[in-house]
């Protein structure tokens, strides 16, 4: 028998949860889970049976880098498949992000996905917080941090990303007021970079003064 993938174990116990069955009926990059089971309802009675496919993806970084001195970020552009199939233009601009490895720190996987797609090193992160994106369908946990960094000069930067993943990317230096107009235009189009905006809108006068002293 094929063992269970690791990346899609059996939901665990719950005193609201009753399964039915639970199997893995993909096992491809992500795997994709089955699952039958019904749930208790707020007067404690139990529910019909339901049906659930839940695309188990883990866990995920992002990582915004900010210029205090200057009060500037920089965003990546990039290709995205999804982007496309949504109808949408399918260069998305966003914030560095990436997948963790089994068993590695957060923090560290944001420094290094920020080296790989911006080729920017941080000397301070921050965490925002962490956030289940699509909790509806899948499991991944997204972790949000704020990286303190020097940027060059505005505008296009250099091309970057991974050659062993296909992967390009292309650096955008942006006025963060000009970002967060871009975000309340509804012009960044994906949900980790307007988490990202709102938060820096709130928090960039603090870091201001702490970064900077």
């Amino acid at each position: 028998m094929k063992a269970r993938p690791a990346k899609a174990p059996v939901v665990p116990a719950h005193p609201l949860y009753v399964p039915e069955s639970d199997e893995v009926v993909w096992d491809g990059r992500f795997p994709l889970q089955k699952v039958r089971f019904r749930y208790r309802r707020f007067d404690g009675s139990l529910s019909g049976t339901l049906t659930w496919e839940m695309w188990r993806r883990g866990q995920a970084v992002v990582i915004l880098p900010y210029d205090p001195w200057t009060h500037r970020i920089a965003l990546v552009e990039q290709f995205r498949l999804p982007v496309l199939a949504a109808g949408e233009d399918p260069i998305s601009r966003e914030v560095p992000a990436g997948l963790l490895e089994p068993h590695e720190d957060p923090a560290a996987c944001g420094i290094r996905e920020l080296q790989e797609e911006a080729g920017l090193t941080p000397d301070r992160v921050e965490g925002m917080g962490n956030y289940l994106l699509m909790h509806g369908a899948c499991d991944e946990r997204v972790h949000f941090y704020a990286a303190r960094v020097h940027l060059p000069e505005p505008g296009e930067g250099r091309t970057m990303g991974l050659e062993t993943e296909h992967e390009e990317t292309r650096v955008v230096i942006l006025d963060a007021d000009e970002a967060f107009a871009m975000m309340a235009r509804n012009e960044i189009r994906n949900a980790c970079g307007a988490i990202c905006m709102l938060w820096l809108q709130l928090n960039s006068p603090r870091l201001r003064q702490e970064w900077t002293a």
